[in-house]
């Protein structure tokens, strides 16, 4: 946790961004894994830690707007608790540690938000993303769950990610700190990667850096010899020689800021020729497209300085013929690289995307949205001072997408696919590191480089 004076700061500047009401702020509950007792690693909702700092679970926050009464509910653990637990805290120790006047038990949020509507003051509230928070707000508000997204508060979803985005000395501090989780996860990945052995326990090691050095993984970590399978979370592969081994990973700092990092290396120890004229067209984008990156820059601005560089590199492969331009403009750098080029890092790895544009479409606040320029959505996303995000480039041979491109004519004469055919069962290269966003240009998370270079991850691979 940082200091209450950094909570209470920010929870009055959302009171002065709010205006008026009451901003409900729900924390997670601990969720069950096959029966009730035995429960899912517990992680908080990222809103409720940025303004209310405790990793516990049950606890709602409330901010009155217009009192300046901050109130933070829950039940203290009885003593069938403590057997269990331990002493533990009280409400109101936790409230203090926060710089929170108020401390009430949980029946006494229902009395206050049902007062607060009655007296007719609006209730201002996130999407929930999680089922036993929309029941508990459901309640609460009086209305059906399938309502609950309809009636969002707006204007909180903007003050949120809008402060949240730019970080902090301390936040930034807590993600050099994630970082140093990541450098021994990917590290261990790559010195105890060599043929014969199996993914599952490469990928256990990773995981367990993460619980040695943090709290744990902030994503499910993905490691696997089919890098061009952009999510595989599936470990059942023996490393074989000649393969290359994608693995993106993360860990989670104390205070929950997080770390995301991609590396791709060979299961041998040495590239191929052909593997290293790919991985060193990706290693270009990725510095290319840090090298670039300035304050009031646009976020397609920075992902089109890679996807420029990546489509020059397959050109020089013979890959892609014709101009740049014609090959980005017809979809052939969407063929080799099918996701974006970052994301924002913080308390989330995709930080605010439960309020974003993938928690639902942003079209009806498009004009908002442009006016906001923040995180929520990328269309419209304007990289300023303090802003973290992810650096990912890659390319990949899928050979659905090959065949679907080809069969539908799409980037006839630009793509050569006869040329491609070589490279069907290559798989996938992705290099990844998170940027802050500085007044001059940027700066890599991190005191050291997770080995990036050939010659850099040559020399580490296999060196267990």
């Amino acid at each position: 946790m940082f200091a209450s004076e950094i909570y209470s700061a920010r929870r009055n500047e959302l009171r002065r961004r709010i205006g008026k009401g009451l901003i409900l702020l729900p924390g997670n509950v601990e969720s069950p894994f096959n029966y009730p007792n035995n429960t899912y690693h517990f992680r908080q909702d990222s809103t409720f830690l940025y303004f209310f700092g405790h990793n516990v679970p049950s606890l709602v926050g409330v901010i009155d707007v217009e009192s300046g009464v901050d109130t933070l509910y829950g039940d203290d653990f009885t003593v069938d608790d403590i057997i269990w637990m331990g002493p533990q805290p009280t409400i109101r120790d936790f409230a203090d540690e926060v710089g929170v006047a108020e401390a009430k038990p949980m029946a006494q949020l229902v009395v206050d938000i049902q007062r607060a509507i009655a007296l007719g003051r609006e209730v201002h509230y996130l999407p929930p993303y999680r089922g036993e928070t929309k029941l508990m707000m459901s309640e609460l508000l009086g209305i059906k769950p399938e309502m609950l997204h309809a009636r969002k508060s707006i204007d909180l979803l903007f003050a949120v990610a809008e402060m949240r985005e730019k970080k902090g000395a301390e936040e930034l501090a807590a993600l050099e700190e994630a970082f140093e989780i990541g450098y021994h996860m990917h590290t261990t990945a790559m010195r105890a990667t060599r043929p014969g052995r199996s993914e599952h326990e490469v990928a256990g090691m990773v995981d367990g850096m993460a619980l040695r050095y943090g709290t744990g993984v902030s994503f499910t970590t993905i490691l696997s010899q089919h890098g061009e399978v952009l999510h595989n979370h599936d470990h059942s592969g023996t490393m074989q020689q000649g393969r290359l081994l994608l693995c993106d990973a993360g860990g989670e700092h104390l205070n929950g800021y997080v770390s995301d990092h991609t590396r791709t290396f060979p299961v041998g120890g040495k590239f191929t020729q052909k593997q290293k004229d790919v991985y060193n067209i990706v290693l270009k984008a990725h510095d290319d497209a840090a090298a670039a990156l300035r304050p009031g820059m646009m976020y397609s601005e920075y992902s089109d300085v890679a996807f420029h560089t990546l489509i020059e590199g397959l050109k020089e492969l013979d890959l892609v013929r014709g101009s740049v331009d014609d090959a980005i403009a017809a979809g052939a750098a969407y063929l080799f690289m099918p996701h974006g080029l970052g994301h924002g890092i913080g308390l989330d790895v995709h930080d605010c995307e439960n309020i974003g544009e993938r928690s639902f479409s942003f079209a009806e606040l498009e004009e908002r949205a442009k006016a906001s320029a923040c995180c929520i959505t990328r269309a419209w996303w304007r990289l300023m001072p303090g802003t973290v995000l992810s650096n990912e480039p890659g390319i990949y041979f899928i050979p659905d997408l090959i065949d679907k491109y080809k069969a539908e004519g799409k980037c006839k004469g630009i793509v050569n696919y006869d040329k491609l055919e070589e490279y069907r069962d290559f798989g996938g290269i992705r290099l990844e590191d998170d940027l802050v966003v500085t007044e001059t240009g940027s700066k890599q998370i991190g005191s050291k480089q997770i080995p990036i270079t050939v010659e850099d991850v040559e020399a580490t691979v296999g060196q267990e």
